[in-house]
């Protein structure tokens, strides 16, 4: 193949493969199966991604961008074959600047590992999904994640400073917060790589704080867990994180973990607060106040820093959890505004048992972030279909609520066709001619984001 010999000439072999099982393994990421792609590029250096941009806008193949493959709306999936550029040697931290509280990162570098390099220095970098131990930071910047401590710090749009950027032609350039004119590092953050390949980052980083104190809420019923927390937040009170679980969660969580989680509550609140000692002090006091006034029937903090990272273990690790209870899981991601938080808890709640699905839930509350667990057996046929219609109606239910189809996962390929639950047709043609201007032949993650026929003229006027 033209493609191959030209990739191995400019690359090298050991940069490209092409072996059936080599194709297999890069067909599917966390959420589905996608395509089998032409070819596979593990990169080393900018100039690599340049070159491979070059030779398969040549050769008339897409792009398709991943980190490690942890994605959960099949946004690094190939569907129409292609090359998929895998960042996983593209994984150094270029440069650390202690003095400015940034670093200049690669696109596989895994978020955890930049907050470990930067900790020896007091300091750390903020955004934190719970795939942080594998997920890497590229993938982030093009999913926009978030994670629990989102609530106060921000989702990564707020922590990037400037991209390195490879564009649909193979030519690289540089964007920076600090430009004049359009902001063009925001745009290309949570793009899901349909604008340009990001090949480099400048990061910020944050101080580590001088105080951080974790508390479990526990509660009888998920409603009360609920008006606490919309309670905690017209307080005035912003806590770092704000995380909910459900009986199901806390069950499994438990069993697996021992972190010592509550098996007998309906829901529990996970509380953190972190910052100067009088201040987290005086947060602690006043949700501790809150809390028990609206039915908590427990409130306890964490003694130790085992004790504190050991009921973080136990959230960050709810998803895997649930082996005990299905082989597989499927997570729908959808935001509400907090006020109707009970309202879709309990839409989430009956659509499951509709479908026969046990669901368990465990989410961003502080923000209204739900990401309900659907747990089943994708061996059986009647079982995946039921998950698929839970999942469609709870997303309906956010919509109906006043809330938006995807908080941190992105839309990628599974929820493209959503997209029109919530924008009208001259939305999406306005989106869709920004993408032309970066991407006119639409190479860059085709079949991404956008519904079916997006780019035909009813939809993009000429």
């Amino acid at each position: 193949m033209i493609l191959l010999e030209r990739l191995i000439e400019a690359l090298g072999s050991d940069a490209v493969k092409a072996a059936p099982e080599d194709l297999a393994a890069y067909a599917f990421d966390a959420y589905t199966d996608g395509g089998t792609p032409s070819a596979i590029v593990l990169p080393g250096s900018t100039r690599d991604v340049s070159a491979t941009v070059k030779i398969a806008r040549d050769c008339g193949e897409p792009i398709v961008a991943r980190g490690a493959g942890t994605g959960l709306c099949g946004g690094a999936v190939p569907t129409v074959g292609g090359v998929v550029l895998s960042f996983a040697r593209m994984n150094r931290i270029l440069e650390f600047d202690e003095r400015n509280r940034r670093a200049r990162v690669q696109p596989g570098v895994i978020n955890l590992d930049l907050s470990r390099h930067a900790a020896a220095s007091g300091l750390f970098y903020a955004p934190d999904p719970s795939s942080q131990q594998v997920s890497t930071l590229g993938g982030n910047i093009a999913t926009n994640a978030g994670g629990p401590h989102c609530l106060s710090y921000g989702t990564t749009v707020n922590h990037v400073l400037g991209l390195e950027v490879v564009d649909a032609g193979g030519e690289v350039f540089s964007t920076s917060v600090e430009d004049a004119g359009y902001d063009l590092t925001a745009a290309l953050v949570g793009s899901e790589g349909t604008l340009g390949i990001v090949t480099s980052a400048w990061l910020r980083l944050s101080e580590l704080p001088e105080s951080v104190r974790v508390s479990l809420a526990a509660f009888d019923d998920i409603d009360s867990a609920s008006e606490a927390v919309s309670a905690v937040i017209a307080a005035g009170i912003l806590p770092t994180a704000l995380e909910m679980m459900d009986a199901v969660i806390v069950r499994a969580v438990e069993a697996a973990f021992h972190a010592g989680y509550p098996t007998e509550a309906a829901a529990v609140l996970l509380v953190e607060n972190a910052g100067l000692r009088e201040d987290v002090a005086a947060a602690q006091d006043a949700i501790e106040s809150i809390v028990l006034q609206h039915a908590a029937r427990s409130w306890r903090s964490a003694e130790s820093r085992t004790e504190r990272d050991a009921l973080w273990a136990g959230r960050k690790g709810a998803a895997g959890a649930t082996g005990r209870i299905a082989p597989n899981y499927y997570t729908q991601d959808v935001c509400v505004p907090r006020s109707k938080l009970p309202q879709a808890l309990r839409a989430v709640e009956a659509a499951a048992r509709a479908n026969g699905i046990t669901v368990g839930n465990v989410f961003h509350a502080g923000d209204g972030n739900l990401h309900p667990l659907l747990m089943y057996d994708r061996r059986d046929r009647r079982q995946v279909g039921a998950v698929v219609e839970t999942g469609n109606e709870i997303l309906q239910c956010a919509i109906e609520l006043g809330g938006t189809i995807s908080g941190e996962h992105g839309i990628g390929w599974e929820k493209r066709e959503a997209m029109t639950r919530v924008y009208s047709t001259a939305d999406l043609a306005a989106m869709a001619r920004v993408r032309d201007v970066f991407d006119p032949a639409g190479a860059l993650n085709p079949e991404k984001i956008f519904p079916r026929g997006a780019r035909c003229p009813e939809v993009v006027p000429p």
